[in-house]
């Protein structure tokens, strides 16, 4: 008898790395606040993994438990955490959320303030998971409403617009033949050469291989105009079409 009741499928998210330096977590928490401040839409409900990898001391369990609930606190979900295998904490067994594998990552540039300090004790970076096999181009005819999230193994193209409070993602390039109004995210499993074309640049947030821009940095260089986005030495460039 065939169990019909659920199916187990996989899914594409965009999860963000929070990569610890140093583990102050007033400082922690400080910054990472102001990063979400400049795109919440980003990063509302956002899952995320902690990386302990590169702190060298000993962590505290309830230092460790605290920062947990400060990451739920801001709005975040935490799904996981990492941590280097011969600095694993003798409380490792003891924790709730999953031990997770490493993973491949691009950096998030997102634009620090003039105070900001110049050795952070947080980086934030998109994880990325590579594919062997390359996929063909996914077209879309109809417009991507608010709220909707899109995602393509290769190329996408997207022949209306793409609404505010919208995700479309790819592993390759995006193209899209209205207006982008939504978030754009190309080459998400860290291909660098990829790039995204639009009709009309109104995106809240677009971004190459984890480097991303946000709509106020947008406006200053092409907006409402025809744009293509590329990656040049990990810094996205904006060019009129």
């Amino acid at each position: 008898m065939t169990d019909s009741s659920f199916q187990l499928k996989g899914s594409v998210v965009t999860t963000v790395l929070l990569e610890i330096q140093t583990l102050s977590l007033q400082s922690i928490v400080a910054q990472l606040k102001e990063k979400i401040d400049q795109v919440p839409h980003f990063f509302n409900q956002a899952p995320i993994i902690i990386d302990l990898s590169k702190v060298e001391q000993d962590i505290p369990f309830d230092e460790f438990e605290s920062l947990v609930d400060s990451l739920n606190g801001l709005g975040l979900g935490v799904i996981g955490w990492r941590c280097a295998q011969e600095n694993k904490p003798h409380w490792s067994g003891g924790v709730t959320i999953p031990l997770l594998p490493a993973s491949k990552t691009r950096p998030i540039h997102v634009p620090e303030p003039v105070s900001a300090p110049s050795s952070p004790d947080v980086v934030v970076k998109t994880v990325v998971e590579e594919r062997l096999v390359p996929q063909s181009a996914k077209i879309i005819t109809k417009p991507i409403r608010s709220g909707q999230q899109v995602y393509a193994e290769g190329d996408l193209i997207i022949l209306a617009q793409v609404s505010a409070g919208a995700e479309v993602l790819a592993d390759g390039n995006i193209h899209v033949y209205g207006a982008l109004r939504g978030r754009a995210l190309a080459g998400v499993k860290g291909d660098s050469d990829a790039r995204i074309f639009c009709k009309s640049m109104e995106a809240e947030l677009v971004s190459i291989a984890g480097n991303f821009m946000l709509t106020d940095a947008l406006q200053k260089i092409v907006w409402k105009e025809a744009a293509q986005v590329l990656l040049v030495d990990d810094s996205l460039e904006i060019i009129p079409l």
